[in-house]
């Protein structure tokens, strides 16, 4: 498995804080996004966003987009990776007219892939960057889910949480060939090592599909890179989500991963269905043609960092 470490490994510099989110409000859907350094990397490799067209009749037809991405290949070329991975799926699924979600879904991740791959083979710069990619469409309460890598989605409904990814991880392959259990797979020493990531290789697998269960009114979406459920468990998430808002959530969310540890850059991306949200189209809704993640310039401060730890 030595290949595979060295190819989709996730260790990062160490690094200072930095905080940033975005929050919309419109018809049905309303959404937090926050992504946060942690405790020791210098640099964001993270993306999260929300994504949606002002235009009702769009909406119905093309829904809502959830994404989080997280950047690998070291300073600079993972947060390019990631940026890259969430523009062309956002901007690519929306021109696209007519056909499945699902396989909509797998041809823009996988356009996505051709240009990372492409970017990071022509760039000294950016060779071996890579990204994972967890994206999430909604129409009316159908979720539909595009997956590559590692970072998660999950639907809280109720008194539940359910995983709606599955990891493409080296420890997931031994909990599929049952060679250790779930729980283990939580606290194995292994289990960052990635199997599938965007941008590393010319193909690459998608898993896509139609989520099992609907989005009713008050349940939540929630994606997350690993720097969050790395020290947060399923049970933990839920509970927090059912307690707070989706804004207060993804705080708390963010603060207990960096409690316990906040190795890696930690980004919350959560949705929630309401029903006495405005009609995009009605008066008194205000909104822009587009809402996306917020665009401010990831920070770095390795000089006001000691030289040692």
């Amino acid at each position: 498995m030595g290949w595979i470490n060295n190819l989709f490994g996730r260790k990062k510099e160490p690094h200072t804080e930095v905080y940033k989110s975005n929050m919309a409000e419109h018809a049905e859907i309303k959404a937090v996004v926050l992504s946060d350094l942690g405790n020791i990397r210098t640099n964001n490799e993270d993306m999260g966003l929300f994504f949606k067209i002002a235009d009702k009749n769009v909406i119905r037809e093309k829904g809502y987009m959830l994404i989080v991405a997280d950047g690998m290949g070291g300073h600079q070329a993972g947060e390019v990776a990631s940026r890259m991975a969430t523009d062309i799926i956002s901007h690519e699924y929306f021109k696209m007219s007519g056909g499945p979600v699902e396989k909509n879904l797998a041809k823009v991740l996988t356009l996505a892939n051709k240009s990372i791959f492409e970017k990071a083979s022509s760039s000294d710069a950016h060779k071996g960057m890579g990204t994972t990619c967890t994206t999430l469409v909604v129409i009316d309460k159908a979720v539909y889910y595009a997956h590559v890598g590692d970072s998660r989605a999950y639907m809280q409904k109720g008194n539940s949480i359910f995983q709606i990814t599955t990891d493409h991880t080296y420890v997931q392959e031994l909990v599929n060939n049952g060679d250790i259990t779930a729980a283990e797979a939580a606290v194995h020493p292994k289990r960052n090592i990635l199997t599938n990531a965007m941008g590393t290789k010319p193909d690459m697998r998608v898993d896509t599909g139609k989520f099992a269960y609907a989005l009713d009114d008050n349940d939540r979406l929630l994606l997350c890179s690993d720097g969050l459920y790395d020290y947060l468990n399923d049970n933990e998430l839920k509970e927090i989500l059912i307690a707070n808002d989706i804004k207060t959530s993804a705080q708390i969310m963010i603060q207990q991963a960096k409690a316990r540890g906040g190795h890696d850059n930690i980004t919350v991306v959560i949705a929630e269905r309401k029903k006495d949200a405005p009609d995009p189209g009605s008066p008194g809704a205000t909104e822009e043609k587009l809402t996306r993640d917020v665009d401010l310039p990831k920070m770095t401060r390795d000089a006001e960092l000691p030289t040692e730890f």
